[in-house]
């Protein structure tokens, strides 16, 4: 399976970075995709990363798993892309996994797609949650759902995507090697 991470001016680069890490490490290909106009994004603490990938020249059918990092800036890009939207829309109607961090799950609650699942996120964003049950657990899976709370909890967020879309063993063995576990 493969792993398309989206970037957007803004992003919260623990949430994005350690996902596309720990997803490598633990043997999946991963897209680290721009959803702008240039591979160069800058993240909400002034990290510059140079993407794999600019969204519009991806095939969504190629990935199994997206994965949207939080950041306030980086999550209302994302929100207001029509290209994510309906991306992630795609991605529910195929019931494919969908992964969202921090400030990110209110992206999915906006557009209908948490409706009656349970959902973490940052404090202060749950009333985005539309019609989501909401969680104070670092990691919530409910369905092809996967969110998680904030920076703190970007490792678990990472071994959990591993869990759920290579296997329990693997999530193990990276946690592990990371000296996670």
């Amino acid at each position: 399976m493969k792993a398309l991470v989206l970037f957007a001016q803004g992003f919260e680069e623990v949430e994005a970075i350690t996902p596309v890490d720990f997803l490598r490490r633990g043997g999946l290909e991963v897209t680290a995709a721009s959803i702008h106009d240039s591979l160069d994004v800058s993240g909400a603490h002034n990290i510059s990363v140079k993407t794999d990938a600019l969204l519009s020249k991806i095939n969504p059918d190629d990935y199994g798993v997206v994965i949207l990092p939080g950041g306030y800036d980086g999550m209302l890009n994302l929100g207001k892309s029509q290209n994510v939207v309906a991306l992630l829309k795609k991605f529910a109607a195929e019931n494919k996994w969908i992964a969202a961090i921090c400030a990110a799950p209110s992206i999915l609650g906006d557009n209908g797609l948490v409706k009656g699942k349970k959902c973490a996120c940052y404090p202060g964003f749950e009333e985005h949650l539309t019609g989501g049950l909401t969680s104070q657990d670092q990691v919530v899976v409910d369905g092809n759902i996967i969110t998680s709370r904030g920076p703190g909890t970007a490792i678990p967020f990472a071994l959990k995507i591993l869990e759920v879309v290579v296997n329990k063993e693997t999530s193990q063995d990276v946690g592990e090697d990371t000296l996670y576990l």
